[in-house]
């Protein structure tokens, strides 16, 4: 029962934060604490910036900015960073507050783009505001979920033009994961849109064990499995399980048994030891979580094949997870989804292996799947239909899927250019799915037990909670005509220098200044302590530093070049040489069984058989000087180094061999010997110069020069790393307004900026969003297009937006002679754009990849859907992602061209690009 005080502090609540209270009464539970705390700092007008864990329910804050709008009778706009999460919004917002009230606009789908509510992604919003878009009108709330994809190397630069060009009187609800840098983030902000409340969740909302599975047997990664326990709760008593770090010492053991303690083979006779410990095959997986009721569940492979090799395993083993009446109603709804699909495309675009898998209630889900497919996967995933999917990586990025159990196959991944470990960010991302609010007790990740896991390593992963926020921003061609339009030059400098970039360069500066302040102090007393009545000791302390640097400049140039020598003479000894090996531990009398030459940047490894019977293979540490042959005797053929008796002859052998033979030297080698350290002042006539101005130097004949000479040299170090430090500072300070000053330089040597004004060129690049915006806008007023055909228009544009995939991708090909002329001009012209850019120090442009063009001007041509994968290897999710982006450029070129031939050829050209599949999934992607 509620008592009269809990009564009085609800209706107090109520009478302050009214809004609020309706909101509260629309939803069936509680809200948490910090969930409250951020609508009513909205609800007072103040932006938040709201971190918390994947789950934690942080969007239900946006959701309250939709609804203080529409009570309020301003906008609100809820962008996200990719078109599925807008779509998921947008269905959800529907849902609750009518289609009439609720828009969509992607990149390739609007919808009531004039409602009061308006989902759309990032980008949107970005051309919006440089286009001074209407719909800006009576905006007052700016929802930007997901924000931390601020520090993606490739479009974070978005977030930050948002967030400094909205109007003043927009409040901004930022939703981001959980971060370690929270509170800077939200100092920037609030430097920048005004008072901003930083609200930081780290508790999760349901509780999530760790486990490793190892065969068929499941084992909690902590000693104690108790989630209140788990690392990050604030008890540090938590250890790893003594089991799975006994496991792991096992496999150790083993392993170097199986290499026969790192020398080799094993002893003959003894079979190789296997490791008790294996990994579970993905069956096993699945019948264990199901055994263990940890149904539905997420498995994280990281490869696109493995997840659909993972869902054939599970059919081929047929594995059934639903009930008929379940499998019943998946069938059904898969059927009503993909009904727009045309039928004759249903075969090539695996429709029928889907709907089997999802009958069973398996799937894949990934970037190369056709957006319909995902959507229908997440629909079914989300309903509790479907009981596993098999992922990459994507899946985490934002995507409401939450399941009970997320596995994680192997703790590396491929980043498209190494195999690389996971990082503690990732691995909370991805178990961070973990746990169904109002559905789950519990969540649980798990992670299957691999050669050589550490489950420390993995506990270190489970237990840090690092994910720094770090900005990708840097100014744009685009950007920079569009600023400069909009405020003028050096406004649009003091602007830029307002990012969250410049705002983490200048903190870090802070720290930098201070350590300098305290150098320079340092310096004076190493000064003072170096001062000599004789003369300027510093300078005398420059002469003795410069003299030593050439001297070892010299050692080390002689040293080289007999190394060098001595790899050349190892190269030219042959088998039957007797040799006096000059240095390391078999140094002396040898006769070389194999020259051991592998290859020209490798050095030689002879393998010799020494005096005292050792056989071993040396390499340049034992040769530190040239060798040359003493004499040669004969090796015989049926020499077998591994037998002790064969060795004991051949040494004697050697050893008559080298009597009465002079072959040991009067001045065995010494590394150190004091002649090396010297420069022949032949060489080097400055050696001479200095040496005689140290003697006539008056600091030379004093008593103290030691004594001076130590602190004159921590003086040295000392300023070297002060002056270094400040150069890090000169290079960190204004470091955006600089890249935008030689962004506007470049711009003005082509004549799209004159000064503070935008030209006729520079207004055309205004209308251009793409990465290789100034190639484009150039190709265009240079007429590189013109009188192309729409089939030719899209294989030469595809090369400004296609990406292969592969490091190695073959040779591009072309529908006709015409689109190879055109390509090859627009290589050309980038190739003098990059020179350009180099000139001004700036790097924006990358060089086309012309891999899409002939499967472009099919597709235009009217080609089939089977055709064009069957030609082109690619997955259907691939090819309709190209296709979008493809279709974005060309719709930015045909509004960029003005009225003329080229716009008439590019409409005409995306109305062949939006068709079949491609049409279909322009809500989907």
């Amino acid at each position: 029962m509620t008592s009269p005080a809990e009564k009085f502090a609800q209706a107090s609540a109520t009478r302050r934060h009214p809004h609020l209270a309706e909101f509260r009464g629309l939803h069936g539970f509680t809200l948490d604490p910090f969930q409250v705390q951020a609508c009513q700092e909205v609800e007072a007008g103040r932006g938040v910036l709201v971190a918390a864990p994947t789950g934690s329910g942080k969007t239900i804050v946006g959701e309250f900015a939709v609804h203080l709008a529409l009570a309020t009778g301003r906008k609100c706009f809820y962008t996200t960073p990719i078109k599925a999460l807008s779509n998921q919004k947008f269905h959800d917002l529907v849902e609750r507050y009518g289609a009439d009230r609720v828009g969509l606009l992607t990149g390739d789908s609007t919808v009531n783009g004039e409602a009061p509510v308006v989902v759309m992604t990032t980008e949107v919003l970005r051309n919006m505001l440089y286009a001074g878009s209407r719909t800006l009108d009576g905006l007052g709330y700016v929802v930007m979920d997901e924000v931390h994809y601020l520090a993606d190397r490739f479009r974070g630069a978005v977030w930050e033009e948002v967030i400094i060009g909205l109007p003043e009187s927009v409040s901004v609800v930022s939703l981001s994961a959980t971060v370690s840098n929270a509170e800077e983030f939200g100092d920037w902000l609030s430097e920048v849109r005004g008072s901003t409340t930083t609200i930081v969740e780290e508790r999760r909302p349901v509780p999530l064990h760790q486990h490793v599975l190892v065969g068929r047997k499941m084992f909690p990664l902590f000693e104690d499995d108790a989630a209140e326990s788990a690392p990050g709760s604030g008890n540090e008593a938590v250890r790893v399980n003594r089991q799975l770090e006994s496991m792991a010492r096992q496999d150790w053991q083993l392993d170097r048994a199986r290499k026969g303690g790192g020398r080799g083979r094993p002893p003959k006779g003894h079979r190789r030891p296997q490791s008790r410990h294996r990994t579970p095959s993905r069956v096993e997986v699945v019948e264990k979580l199901e055994a263990e009721g940890l149904l539905p569940a997420i498995v994280f492979v990281f490869s696109r094949a493995g997840c659909a090799a993972a869902v054939q395993q599970l059919l081929d083993a047929r594995v059934m997870l639903t009930t008929p009446d379940e499998r019943r109603e998946i069938e059904d709804r898969v059927d009503e989804a993909c009904a727009h699909l045309p039928d004759e495309d249903l075969h090539v675009l695996g429709f029928h292996e889907l709907r089997e898998g999802l009958g069973r209630g398996v799937a894949a889900h990934h970037a190369g799947m056709l957006p319909a497919f995902k959507e229908v996967v997440e629909q079914l995933f989300s309903d509790g239909l479907v009981k596993v999917v098999f992922a990459t990586e994507t899946l985490a990025l934002g995507i409401n899927m939450p399941a009970r159990s997320v596995v994680i196959e192997r703790l590396t991944k491929w980043n498209g250019e190494a195999h690389v470990n996971v990082t503690p960010g990732e691995y909370t991302q991805l178990t961070g799915r973990a746990g169904r609010r109002g559905i789950d007790v519990e969540g649980h990740g798990v992670v299957l037990w691999q050669p050589q896991l550490d489950p420390k390593q993995v506990a270190g992963l489970a237990s840090t909670r690092t994910y720094p926020l770090n900005s990708s921003f840097r100014p744009s061609y685009n950007m920079a005509v569009n600023l400069v339009d909009q405020m003028g030059r050096q406004p649009a400098r003091e602007l830029l220098e307002q990012s969250f970039a410049q705002f983490q360069a200048d903190r870090a500066v802070v720290g930098m200044v201070r350590q300098i302040r305290k150098a320079d102090d340092a310096l004076e007393g190493y000064r003072e302590a170096a001062q000599c009545h004789l003369g300027d000791f510093l300078e005398y302390a420059r002469l003795r530093r410069e003299l030593g640097e050439i001297e070892s400049s010299g050692a080390r140039q002689r040293k080289a070049d007999r190394r060098q020598d001595a790899v050349a003479s190892m190269a030219r000894l042959r088998a039957g040489d007797v040799i006096n090996v000059p240095g390391g531990k078999f140094a002396g009398l040898a006769v070389v069984l194999d020259p051991g030459v592998v290859g020209a940047d490798e050095a030689p490894r002879p393998l010799v058989l020494t005096a005292s019977r050792h056989s071993r293979r040396l390499g340049p540490v034992d040769f530190p000087v040239p060798v040359e042959p003493i004499t040669r005797m004969r090796i015989p053929k049926s020499f077998n180094a591994r037998n002790a008796q064969a060795r004991r002859d051949l040494a004697s052998s050697l050893r008559n061999r080298a009597e009465g033979l002079r072959w040991q030297t009067d001045t065995p080698y010494r590394p150190d010997r004091p002649t090396e350290r010297v420069t022949d002042e032949r060489t080097d006539p400055r050696v001479a110069e200095l040496r005689a101005a140290l003697k006539a130097h008056p600091c030379h004949a004093c008593p103290d020069r030691e004594a001076h000479a130590r602190w004159a040299e921590r003086y040295t170090k000392l300023e070297r790393d002060t002056e270094q430090q400040r150069r890090r500072i000169e290079q960190r300070t204004n470091t955006v307004a600089r890249q935008f000053d030689r962004v506007c330089d470049v711009l003005d040597e082509l004549g799209y900026l004159d000064g503070d004004t935008v030209t006729p060129d520079g207004r055309r690049l205004q209308r251009l969003y793409s990465e290789l915006d100034l190639l484009v806008s150039e190709c265009l007023r240079r007429g590189v297009w013109d009188g192309l055909d729409p089939a030719q228009l899209a294989a030469v544009l595809s090369g400004l937006t296609f990406e292969s995939r592969k490091d190695d991708p073959p040779a591009p090909r072309f529908p006709d002679r015409t689109t190879l002329d055109v390509s090859e001009e627009m290589a050309l012209l980038c190739t003098d754009l990059q020179a350009l850019e180099r000139q001004h120090r700036v790097k924006f442009l990358s060089t086309p990849d012309f891999g899409f063009a002939e499967t472009a001007a099919a597709w235009v041509g009217g080609a089939s859907l089977d055709d064009v994968l069957r030609t082109t290897g690619m997955a259907a999710g691939d090819f309709v992602r190209a296709m979008k982006q493809l279709i974005d450029l060309v719709a930015q070129v045909a509004d960029a061209a003005g009225p003329g031939p080229l716009r008439t050829t590019a409409r005409q050209s995306l109305d062949g690009l939006r068709r079949g599949v491609v049409s279909y999934s322009s809500l989907s992607g």
